[in-house]
């Protein structure tokens, strides 16, 4: 019998916390962020009545889709899917925060459309950490350069930075990409960037992510479930 979407997020919570607990920091001070893509709105509804308020969306249509059917719930919504810039208004008039930002086009156009009268666009410049060719993110070395730019950029405030390792068993490579991202926030935040936030982690690593500095972590199956994909 699968656990509910409550009693699911109770377990991660409690391996967050320890985690947390392990690094000797403050309790709380490692945010959840449910990634709700590919799950129904009624999945969201469930996990807000458990205590979460943050919920992640790879689609830019289901971004559209659930910011609509729950527009009533406070809720802050996170765009973390590869975003291409034909797509960016609809985030920019919805999201709360952008995870993928890994070129200037696309943190020019989310800053051209984010609406007056909304607060600044909260954003991570995405990070390649593992070198790979098929994987979004700006390379490491090329990073800086980067930050500063979104940085100056008029309706987004940078945040930090976001990564998404390679796929490995390998915990000593994981955990080396995962500090690889930190000592950039830590290079970038001595030059007066002010970044406060290490999004990196999901459900299966996300101890290894929190004991390398991960300020933010994202789980989605370990919350609601296994994934089907091309469901009606």
């Amino acid at each position: 019998m699968s656990l509910s979407i409550a009693d699911a997020l109770a377990s991660v919570q409690q391996r967050l916390d320890a985690a947390t607990a392990a690094t000797r920091r403050p309790a709380g001070s490692v945010a959840l962020l449910a990634v709700s893509k590919t799950f129904p709105a009624d999945a969201v509804r469930a996990a807000h009545a458990a205590g979460v308020t943050a919920f992640g969306e790879n689609y830019v249509q289901e971004l559209v889709e659930k910011t609509t059917t729950l527009a009533e719930l406070p809720l802050e919504w996170h765009f973390i899917g590869p975003l291409q810039s034909n797509k960016t208004r609809p985030v920019a008039e919805r999201a709360d925060w952008v995870h993928t930002v890994d070129r200037l086009k696309i943190a020019e156009r989310l800053s051209a459309q984010r609406p007056a009268a909304l607060p600044p666009l909260n954003v991570c410049v995405q990070v390649n950490v593992s070198g790979e060719a098929t994987k979004s993110g700006v390379a490491l070395e090329d990073a800086p350069a980067l930050a500063r730019a979104v940085a100056a950029l008029p309706s987004l405030k940078l945040r930090g930075l976001m990564c998404i390792p390679e796929p490995t068993e390998d915990t000593a490579r994981l955990a080396e990409q995962f500090a690889a991202l930190r000592r950039l926030l830590e290079t970038l935040n001595a030059e007066g960037l002010a970044l406060d936030t290490l999004s990196m982690g999901m459900s299966a690593d996300l101890e290894l992510a929190i004991a390398e500095g991960a300020t933010l972590v994202r789980v989605g199956s370990a919350i609601f479930g296994a994934r089907v994909y091309g469901a009606p």
